[in-house]
């Protein structure tokens, strides 16, 4: 019906200008459809957001390898293929308002991403190390998590010249008392 429509019409203004928008298109998978209307277009950024997606398909880094930017956020998502390090030219990754438990692993293979968005997901625990050991990130937005104190500590320390990380400040819902420490 009119959501095929839809996707048809983005994936015709897509080849126009290399940004394949298909938000908002009550998307539960990729459609191989977009794959064939795209397939002698190169594209830049990719927006997915406000689907129902639950997985993103190998397939879509494998076949927009030149990506830049990607976003996922407003999804089901709890986890990404391995093949996105498919992508050497991602740079800006929003994963926001989906169901990760945790950090993706293939977000540490990026070698070229300097803006990652992961709010309002169900991360508890990030490893510092591994997040400073991506060198080209300059900005991680980690707000709305359920991260413990010692995470965030760990998290902010790792806010330098070059990176910014950022997290809201943990909720200390079993006590108060030691909420007022100065």
């Amino acid at each position: 019906g009119k959501a095929v429509v839809k996707v048809v019409h983005r994936c015709t203004d897509a080849t126009e200008n290399s940004n394949l928008d298909l938000s908002e298109c009550q998307l539960m998978s990729v459609p191989d459809a977009v794959y064939h209307l795209m397939r002698n277009t190169v594209v830049r950024a990719c927006d997915l957001s406000s689907n129902v997606l639950r997985k993103i398909p190998p397939k879509l880094p494998l076949k927009f390898s030149y990506i830049t930017e990607l976003n996922l956020a407003h999804n089901r998502l709890s986890s990404l293929p391995e093949e996105l390090k498919e992508l050497p030219e991602l740079r800006k990754l929003d994963i926001s308002y989906n169901d990760y438990m945790s950090m993706p692993w293939v977000i540490f293979r990026l070698s070229k991403l300097m803006f990652l968005d992961a709010r309002r997901n169900y991360i508890s625990d990030v490893e510092a190390p591994r997040l400073r050991s991506v060198q080209s990130l300059r900005e991680v937005h980690l707000e709305e998590n359920p991260l413990n104190e010692d995470v965030c500590k760990e998290l902010e320390s790792l806010s330098s010249n070059h990176l910014v990380v950022h997290v809201s400040p943990p909720t200390s819902s079993d006590s108060d008392d030691e909420s007022s420490d100065e």
